[in-house]
């Protein structure tokens, strides 16, 4: 482009700047012809339908609702969220992100989006635990023939801090209790376990020790996974991960966040999101 091309875009207004971009997205689509449609659609890795059959997919995330606490409200997300909601809160590139042209970006993570509506009740009412089932896009390329979308099933929760760890422990069993129920249920055979590593938070450790190991009986296993260091600095005081194969298929993620705290601007929020990718589930069961 010609010097001063950047400068000039960037000191456009965000209304000019979209109307450009608007411009030239219609431009470049009337001289799309059929034949190139059909090439992205075999090439590009954004535009290809998932290999999972819906129907098992749409069986499995039914229980999984069915499965959830009546006090979870279920969130029916939008495809898209303002820009900066992952990267924002979370040290997220936003190359990893698809970034759309109306100060929007396609939804790459449910838990973001769940924190922020979180944190937008949490103004009118106490606790607050939300739930959602969303195909997530997301730009970086994971190798293979792997899908750049896929679904997953997240759940967050936001609460007041009450000292001493006591509110982390509180939501921790909250979610890994819901999981340890979908776990025994769905994939009972596929040997499925529950993973849990705390990050330098010594109330959260003392009340795993006194809280959460006690709120388990026998069934899905509690494994502690103090080598693990993914997760460090995206997740605060402590991380999850769900697995089957007896730990070789990761099929969820999770931990405690700082989100709600600086979405509110009040260091005495505390979030705990978690996830579970449906279609990894379906492919640890059938195997």
């Amino acid at each position: 482009m010609p010097p001063g091309s950047r400068s000039a875009l960037s000191g456009l207004s965000s209304a000019d700047l979209r109307s450009l971009l608007l411009s030239v997205a219609r431009d470049r689509a009337a001289a799309a012809r059929p034949s190139e449609v059909l090439r992205r659609w075999r090439e590009d890795r954004f535009v290809r339908p998932a290999r999972a059959d819906p129907r098992v997919l749409a069986r499995v995330e039914a229980r999984m609702w069915q499965l959830l606490p009546a006090d979870v409200a279920g969130v029916e997300l939008s495809p898209v969220v303002p820009v900066g909601t992952c990267s924002a809160v979370a040290p997220v590139s936003q190359n990893r992100i698809v970034t759309t042209m109306r100060a929007s970006e396609v939804l790459s993570d449910p838990t973001n989006a769940l924190a922020v509506e979180a944190a937008r009740r949490r103004r009118r009412q106490g606790e607050v635990h939300l739930a959602a089932a969303h195909r997530v896009l997301r730009a970086q390329d994971f190798g293979g023939d792997a899908s750049a979308h896929f679904r997953l099933f997240a759940l967050v929760s936001s609460a007041r801090d009450t000292g001493s760890g006591e509110t982390q422990a509180r939501l921790l069993v909250r979610h890994l209790t819901y999981w340890r129920t979908v776990l025994a249920e769905l994939a009972p055979a596929a040997a499925p376990q529950l993973h849990v590593t705390t990050f330098d938070d010594e109330a959260v450790r003392e009340r795993l020790a006194d809280t959460v190991r006690p709120a388990f009986d026998a069934g899905v296993p509690l494994v502690d996974e103090p080598e693990r260091s993914r997760g460090r600095g995206y997740y605060t005081g402590c991380a999850l991960r769900i697995t089957v194969l007896d730990g070789s298929l990761e099929i969820g993620d999770g931990g405690l966040t700082d989100w709600t705290a600086r979405l509110r601007s009040d260091a005495k929020e505390r979030c705990l999101v978690s996830c579970l990718a449906t279609e990894r589930l379906v492919d640890g069961i059938s195997r």
